[in-house]
């Protein structure tokens, strides 16, 4: 029997104007308002939610513990962006320019994530392929791929997440509640997305299993 894919979902607490914050709205609506199986992913998938400060040193503390404990296949977070009017996947994380100061009025004082880090890291998720196989689906919800994650808490979570799980990580941005989606929509919107994902992540497992069955068999 194949094994349950492990997968971390988050979202972000409210900071700022954003007193409501869509991203963890949107992660609630995903998960609470339906069962497992009418959401798409089944029985077959070991979901693990939960939500994120937007703070530096919470984010630093919480993400090795989740990518230890949970040892998933994928982590998905979520966040809001004021300037987003479609759903956005972005394609990387960054390492430095982090001085905007946190819901407790901290920044980090190297401005970065990872000492000595590369500059940026890319998901392993094609994001152009997800983004136009989700908008050929015809949900009703355009989404679209951006390369710049905001240097804030969610650049910065971005970043940890490819850094400690060597690509396996994606972020998806979400405009605000009512601009011009609901939360509902949105939770729509995150399970074509994370739906997508899964598929290409099993793509991928299966091409290096046929891979590394070829080199096997080359053997004497």
């Amino acid at each position: 029997m194949a094994s349950k894919k492990k997968i971390v979902v988050t979202g972000f607490e409210p900071f700022a104007e954003h007193t409501v914050n869509s991203s963890w709205v949107a992660v609630q609506h995903w998960v609470c308002s339906q069962e497992l199986e009418r959401l798409g992913l089944g029985g077959a998938v070991d979901l693990y939610v939960c939500e994120v400060p937007v703070e530096y040193q919470a984010v630093k503390r919480l993400l090795p513990s989740l990518w230890k404990e949970h040892q998933p296949q994928l982590v998905v977070h979520v966040g809001v962006s004021g300037l987003a009017t479609t759903v956005t996947l972005e394609r990387c994380g960054h390492n430095k320019g982090y001085m905007r100061p946190d819901n407790c009025s901290f920044c980090p004082a190297s401005q970065c994530c990872v000492e000595n880090g590369p500059d940026c890291i890319k998901s392993i998720l094609d994001m152009d392929t997800i983004c136009k196989r989700v908008n050929d689906s015809g949900i009703g919800i355009t989404v679209s791929t951006s390369e710049d994650a905001g240097r804030y808490l969610c650049d910065y979570t971005y970043y940890t997440s490819l850094h400690l799980g060597k690509g396996r990580a994606a972020f998806v941005h979400v405009p605000p509640l009512a601009k011009p989606y609901s939360g509902k929509d949105l939770g729509r919107a995150l399970q074509a997305v994370i739906q997508e994902m899964l598929k290409l992540l099993e793509g991928s497992h299966s091409e290096e299993a046929q891979k590394g069955t070829r080199h096997s068999s080359d053997n004497p």
